[in-house]
């Protein structure tokens, strides 16, 4: 059903174009589908702005130029001729370069894999196809996903502060959406590589149930760990993404069967009466100032809108965060395997340090990782018995800056306040929606987290939905 427009969407069509590249999602959708603004000219719009801007920002590998706009023209004569796919029929969006793209080059940030050009999508990329979405191009990323980005490319630049932290491993993505290079990107977070993005750049990610969406067609870091999921500048835009790319795939047998919720229909229902738990201790031990100070706003936005804030006992993640370095790396191994003993020399020393790792350990090790990830994923669920949510930080250190980054390997208490808030969900397979909440005295975006059951995505949403309709933190962009 197209999406009627109101008096505010159409007054934005009166805006100079260079004024809609920080538009939300739907609101283009909503445009678009009305035809008060075409595809064609929401698409060329941000092609200009890539050309002007991403030559510094670096957060695209390839632009689709000739292709989107090709698309474009075909969404309009179909909304034209009343034929629409759905909510983001005609929208411009981008997606991370480990995706499948059907005749582009796809290298998930690795020089092995520089001229590797896939024959077919992989099924998201498909799946956001089939829904009338526009691609504009593929974003980069790090080597293989992992922590670091490979030696011979220039790494995004975050569009906040260039001294700053972009987030890993989606870092393309995260710098695309915040600088309105695109309405919304997909990411992929196999120790947070959604959530670090979209809190270093002040955007809205949400990291799916594993088994959510299907991982068919996307260059795997870690099997087990990897989920896909999409970075946009709302909640109620990461439910119209989520809504598309999630559900089952005969590609993917670990793709859940269960039917996918109509996240947007449903995010308006507000969180009064929802169980909204969190640890105090965890959350406010070794975290910055910052992130306090919009934990303690996010604890007073929860009360004001209905729910209930109950203190609860995190199962201690300290195993779990150990763990996931060698279960990692075991993985990591594992999808190497065929190039990496051939190709060494040309892996980075991230991803061949995890490589490394993972070919050290023996079955034994690897099985007490099993069980003891089975021990912390039953904790984390028991839990979930007396609450719907739980509020986290998004991380524990306040937009970092890249020389702080710089000395992750040598600093475990950095190491520390970096993951403690986002592997452990990993390992666990929980959804999470990451939300702007603030921002630190020097300027910039600072977030955190609601967590839910299994599959329980749709109250993600609408908790983040209910949070942005009383906060405009979302709406705040970089001055580019």
């Amino acid at each position: 059903m197209p999406l009627t427009p109101d008096p505010i969407h159409l007054a934005l069509h009166t805006m100079a174009t260079k004024d809609l590249h920080y538009l939300e999602l739907l609101d283009v959708a909503k445009l678009v589908q009305s035809k008060e603004l075409s595809s064609v000219e929401a698409t060329q719009a941000q092609l200009d702005r890539i050309g002007e801007l991403d030559g510094a920002l670096k957060s695209y590998v390839t632009v689709m130029a000739d292709s989107a706009l090709a698309d474009a023209r075909t969404a309009d004569a179909e909304i034209a001729a009343a034929k629409p796919r759905g909510l983001l029929h005609g929208v411009p969006i981008a997606v991370k370069d480990l995706c499948w793209t059907k005749g582009v080059k796809t290298a998930a940030g690795m020089t092995i894999y520089e001229d590797f050009v896939p024959t077919v999508d992989g099924t998201v990329v498909k799946k956001l196809r089939e829904a009338g979405a526009v691609i504009l191009g593929k974003l980069q990323m790090t080597e293989s996903a992992y922590a670091d980005h490979h030696p011979s490319i220039s790494p995004p630049i975050n569009p906040w502060n260039a001294a700053h932290w972009t987030g890993v491993s989606s870092s393309g993505s995260g710098v695309a959406t915040a600088a309105g290079l695109c309405y919304g990107s997909l990411g992929t977070d196999t120790g947070g590589s959604i959530r670090f993005p979209s809190a270093a750049n002040g955007l809205t990610g949400l990291k799916p149930t594993w088994g959510r969406v299907s991982r068919y067609g996307a260059f795997e870091l870690a099997a087990t760990l990897d989920h896909i999921g999409p970075m946009t500048r709302s909640a109620a835009d990461a439910g119209a993404m989520l809504g598309v790319i999630a559900g089952a795939d005969v590609d993917d047998p670990t793709a859940s069967l269960l039917p996918v919720p109509n996240y947007v229909a449903e995010m308006t229902q507000g969180i009064k009466g929802l169980r909204v738990g969190i640890d105090s201790k965890w959350t406010s031990d070794g975290v910055d100032e910052p992130t306090k100070q919009v934990l303690a706003a996010a604890v007073a936005a929860v009360k004001a809108l209905g729910g209930e804030i109950r203190e609860v006992s995190f199962p201690d993640p300290a195993q779990a965060i150990e763990d996931w370095f060698p279960l990692c790396g075991m993985e990591a191994a594992v999808v190497h395997e065929k190039t990496y003993v051939e190709h060494k020399a040309e892996y980075g020393p991230g991803l061949a340090s995890i490589i490394e790792l993972g070919l050290a350990q023996k079955g034994t090790d690897y099985q007490k990782i099993v069980l003891h990830r089975l021990d912390f994923a039953g904790r984390v669920k028991a839990m979930f018995e007396d609450i719907d949510l739980l509020l986290v930080p998004a991380t524990g250190i306040a937009s970092p800056t890249v020389d702080r980054m710089a000395q992750m390997g040598t600093d475990p208490d950095l190491i520390s306040a970096v993951l403690r808030y986002t592997c452990p969900f990993d390992m666990t397979g929980s959804p999470t929606i990451t939300l702007p909440g603030g921002f630190t005295p020097g300027g910039m975006p600072v977030a955190f987290q609601f967590v839910s059951r299994h599959f329980e995505e749709s109250l993600l949403v609408r908790a983040g939905w209910a949070f942005q309709q009383t906060t405009d933190w979302h709406r705040k962009h970089p001055a580019l």
